[in-house]
Parts: structure tokens; sequence; C-alpha cells
């Protein structure tokens, strides 16, 4: 019986064990989770602290999955070391735990760049687990003041989550505008106004020169008193366990189309890897949910012998902040074409005659049909592009395409 060692119990995690399944239903299955939870869907921890779930509902698999998939679960526990001539991991617990096939899928953690000072905060919190929404939870009221470091996308779920919670929110990033990563100077002025209605306040262009207590010293000489400070500059993929063994490691672990690491039998999938983007043509870090699911199933089927390629990957994020939702995919590389309305941007890019990324603000409806022209590298002449800018429908496709995808349906 083939022995099966996942390092990680994260979205990656469960793809990869029912990767696993879909091919072995009777290897044996164990997981390293550092943490003591339940496999739980990680956006949803902002929502957890507005009160709209709860731990329970926050599962990303039904309570009996494990037992259905026959997995053993070591929670608490993390890997210390892979040993590839003996095929073992060791664990800090100092349990050695054999495999034949092994799938990193670590993650990745919390980035701090040098910050003077502070060591002088008592109060202070990362935003990318459940136990640090727990924690967050319990050290605020009604009258605290918060200073979020970092205006991405962790750094604004969190403001989301505070709202209403805490007497005031300050975010402060060195970049020029919210949400820098994904966002253009245009629709991150959007998103920002929309949340300076929510009374978030933005020290943008500035950064923390250093802490002294409770007191923030901005770069640019303002001042920012706080109660509780949460640490959202960045995070960074989790690959040190592949480094030590002089795999092949960039900004992530470097994986091909099967999820195969440069060592042998061993994979990687999810947040910790590096994998390449088609809609750039580059190899990055393509940390979302959607895509660590498929590299985890990916990776699960090969580990058990099938076979699975995963070629198609493509950055993209579905977020929304008090009402306003948007979805930005793929790269902004080519002409902008911009369709706007009341309340609603559209923003896409096209290169070489296929879509190369969006940007969408307002109106995101069936956004999955335009993903899917990025994924396919649909030609823009083969569709009715007038009306794919107006709407996202089947209707943009020829008659011939259609009754391909919809059996029939034209």
């Amino acid at each position: 019986m083939k022995k099966y060692v996942i390092i990680g119990n994260g979205t990656a995690a469960i793809g990869c064990i029912e990767g696993i399944r879909s091919v072995d239903p009777d290897g044996s299955v164990t997981v390293l989770s550092r943490e003591n939870h339940h496999v739980y869907s990680r956006p949803l921890i902002s929502y957890y602290l507005e009160g709209k779930t709860d731990p329970e509902r926050m599962k990303y698999r039904s309570a009996d999955f494990y037992e259905k998939m026959k997995c053993d679960v070591l929670y608490g526990q993390s890997a210390a070391k892979i040993d590839p001539k003996g095929k073992t991991i060791l664990t800090d617990g100092g349990a050695g735990i054999p495999y034949d096939a092994l799938c990193v899928a670590t993650g990745s953690s919390p980035f701090l760049p040098p910050m003077k000072g502070l060591e002088t905060v008592d109060k202070k919190f990362n935003f990318m687990t459940l136990d640090d929404a727990l924690a967050l939870q319990a050290a605020v009221t009604g009258k605290t003041r918060v200073l979020i470091v970092g205006a991405g996308l962790i750094g604004l779920k969190c403001a989301e989550g505070l709202h209403g919670l805490v007497g005031s929110i300050t975010v402060c990033d060195l970049a020029d505008r919210v949400l820098s990563s994904i966002l253009d100077a245009d629709c991150a002025a959007i998103v920002q106004e929309h949340l300076e209605k929510q009374n978030i306040e933005f020290l943008l262009s500035d950064s923390v020169e250093r802490f002294d207590g409770c007191t923030a010293h901005m770069q640019s000489g303002a001042t920012v008193e706080f109660d509780v400070l949460v640490l959202a500059v960045g995070v960074r993929a989790e690959t040190s366990l592949i480094r030590d063994l002089g795999g092949d490691v960039g900004r992530g672990i470097v994986v091909d189309e099967r999820m195969a690491t440069s060592l042998p039998d061993i994979y990687a999938a999810g947040d910790c890897t590096e994998g390449e983007d088609i809609s750039s043509g580059t190899r990055r870090v393509l940390a979302i949910l959607p895509n660590a699911y498929m590299q985890g199933h990916t990776a699960g089927v090969n580990m058990a012998g099938g076979a699975a390629a995963l070629t198609n990957a493509v950055p993209m994020n579905s977020i929304g902040f008090f009402g306003l939702h948007m979805m930005t995919a793929g790269s902004y590389e080519g002409e902008m074409i911009e369709e706007s309305a009341e309340g609603a941007i559209k923003r896409f890019f096209v290169k070489d005659g296929v879509l190369k990324g969006f940007i969408l603000i307002g109106q995101t409806e069936r956004a999955g049909i335009y993903t899917s022209l990025i994924r396919d590298c649909t030609p823009i002449d083969t569709i009715d592009a007038e009306l794919a800018k107006k709407s996202a429908a089947y209707s943009i496709f020829s008659a011939e395409i259609r009754r391909k995808t919809l059996g029939g349906v034209v």
C-alpha cells in the first residue's frame, strides 16, 4: 500500500487528497496540520469578525471529510525536515513519518520588513489565519483605535472585518494607492473613496519610521496614536523545506505542469509554489484559492500514478468591500479598452489579438466567461467583442462554439 504525506492542511492539501483518492482509493494518506483546526476557507476570516459566519460554517469540507477520505490528520504538527534518501518526514515533535510520495503545501507566512521599535508594541497581530482573527477579536473593544500597516488585500479585508467593532481604523501603506498589486490608479481611487465613506482613514505614500509604544511615527512626520496594531505588509511563500534540500526555488517552490518539484517523488502545490502565468508568459507565485485547489488536485493525481497537468493558470481575485464587488484576472498588457456605467467600470487588456487581463468594479456577473477567454487564449476576432464589453454572456460566442460547449443550445 502506497504511503502519501501532505505537509499543510489548506485548500491545496484538500485538492491533493481528492486527487489521490480519484486514482488510489486505498493508499494511506497522512496530513500534517500546523493549525489545530479542520480545514477552513481562509478568505472568510474577515466575515467571522463581522459576525457573518462561524468556524463551523467556515469549514472548506464537511466535518467527516477526513474520515470519508481515510486520512490521518496530525493536528498541531509541522515538518521540520525532509529526508529524501530515507523518504521520511521529521516533524517538529521529533516523529518520523515515512512516505512514498510527498506534497509540500505549506502556503505562505507574513512578511515583516525591519521596523524600529516594533518590540515596544504590546498588542500586535497578523491577519492570515483563524487563530489570528480569534486573537484580534479578543483584543478590541468599541473604543479601540486600530492601525493597519498595509493597504493590500489582507489589510483591507481586516479593516472591513473590524469595521463596527472598533472606534477608529487607520490604514497606511508605502504605495500610493490601495490594492496596488491588482488595481491601476484610477480603479484604486474608486475603491479608496468607497472605503473612506465607511470612515476608514488612509495614509498612503507613507509608512512607519518607528514605533514608540502605541505611537507610530510616520516617514512624513505625522504621528498616529493607536491601541492595536495589525501587520499586513505582505506574505512570503514557505519554501524552506525544499530550499534546504537544494531543490529549485525562486520566489516560490518551482514546479512543472505536473506539480512536480526538482526532487524525486516530491510535489508542491498552493501558495508556496511558483508556476507559469499564461497571461504574461512569466513564472510567478499565483497565491489564490482556485489555483491552490487545482494545483493540489493535479499533484495528487500524479502522486498516485495518474496523469494530470495544469497548463492554464492565471492570477485572479474576486473580492468585495462593503457591497462594492470587484474581480481582476490576468496581466495588464497591451491595449486598454474601457466600458463604464454608473457605479461600475470595466477595463480589458488586449494584446496580440487575445484578452490578457481585466479589472471589473461594480459589475462582476458571469466574469468567469472573461477568465475563460484568457485561459483558452480565445482570439478576440472570433467573438462579438462589442457585446463582450457590455455583458459577459454566451451570446458573445459563435453558434458553432455554443453548440460545442452548451450541448446544442444556440
